[in-house]
């Protein structure tokens, strides 16, 4: 009799129907068109959020150097000068430079770094997303100029 319970059980097993799966695909879709341009939002605010910081750290390297050297780099030596001692020079140096390496910018691009600068004393930005100037939302400029 036990066999007879579990074959008879196994026949009204079944599986989806089409119908049930498309239910389910749909809804899915429905979830993802919501959720994704939230999602994707989020990765260009944090992509801004960490240009920023960069140039904070960036801005202060900058300022230790000049406390030690009494000058700001030049725009050749640019902000390599944090990172690698000049050659055949008499600036201080702290022990590991001012900066562990130059970072890039959100986009693996390098920072621009003007001195005298156009906004300020030196003007330390990145291109934003494109890579070029001008633009609006991402692909303006992100500079010391307009940091909060």
């Amino acid at each position: 009799m036990n066999r007879l319970s579990r074959a008879s059980r196994s026949r009204h097993v079944r599986g989806f129907t089409l119908i049930e799966i498309m239910v389910v695909v749909v809804i899915l879709g429905i979830l993802a068109a919501l959720i994704a341009p939230n999602v994707i939002n989020r990765i260009d605010d944090a992509q801004v959020t960490k240009v920023r910081a960069d140039i904070r750290a960036i801005e202060s390297a900058l300022k230790l150097y000049r406390l030690d050297n009494f000058r700001y780099p030049s725009t050749d030596e640019g902000l390599e000068a944090l990172v690698t001692r000049p050659q055949n020079s008499d600036a201080k140096w702290p022990e590991g430079g001012y900066l562990d390496r130059i970072p890039v910018d959100a986009w693996d691009r390098p920072y621009v770094y003007l001195y005298p600068g156009n906004q300020g004393t030196f003007d330390l930005y990145s291109l934003g997303r494109d890579g070029q100037l001008g633009g609006e939302g991402l692909d303006a400029e992100i500079g010391n100029w307009d940091l909060d």
